[in-house]
């Protein structure tokens, strides 16, 4: 467990993003940065397989 401490230096107090009333910091923006990334990407790719389901539904078999 010592080895995963010293990768990552927990001593320094967080870097925060101050906008008016909004505070957050640096790390919270970066996971809900990914997690929309992420979401994104499940939206816009195709799910796999998607096109031999297609070609089956419409009388064609593609192999």
């Amino acid at each position: 467990m010592n080895v995963i401490g010293a990768v990552f230096n927990l001593n320094n107090p967080a870097h925060v993003v101050h906008w008016h009333f909004f505070q957050m910091s640096v790390s919270n923006i970066i996971v809900i940065v990914a997690m929309l990334a992420v979401f994104a990407l499940a939206i816009l790719l195709p799910f796999p397989g998607a096109a031999r389901r297609q070609a089956a539904r419409e009388g064609r078999a593609e192999r």
